[in-house]
């Protein structure tokens, strides 16, 4: 009875930012056949550090996140996230006004 723990990667891109979609599938093989398994999935998105991902994933992704792909997807984040404003001078006014 032999036991084998084998572990093997799945890739999909999706959407006009090339996210990565990556599936682990985690196998354990008794005597050549499966006998158990699980998955771990992760997404990769053009600004991630990958530097500790896989060969395959890092080739991956410096093949599809060129340089537009990277500003699309910045000039995107900046839309869903804007960075906080400073308070008008108008609310600081009648901040001044109130305490009065």
């Amino acid at each position: 009875m032999a036991l084998e723990k084998k572990i093997t990667h799945d890739y999909e891109v999706r959407g006009e930012y090339k996210i990565i979609q990556e599936r682990q599938k985690i196998a354990i093989l008794e005597d050549g056949k499966e006998i158990s398994s699980s998955y771990r999935r992760a997404s990769f998105h053009p600004d991630d550090d990958i530097s500790g991902e896989s060969d395959e994933l890092k080739s991956m992704a410096s093949a599809l996140w060129t340089d537009e792909v990277k500003a699309a997807w910045a000039e995107k984040q900046l839309e869903n996230n804007p960075p906080a404003e400073e308070e008008s001078e108008e609310s600081e006014e009648s901040e001044e006004e109130e305490s009065d």
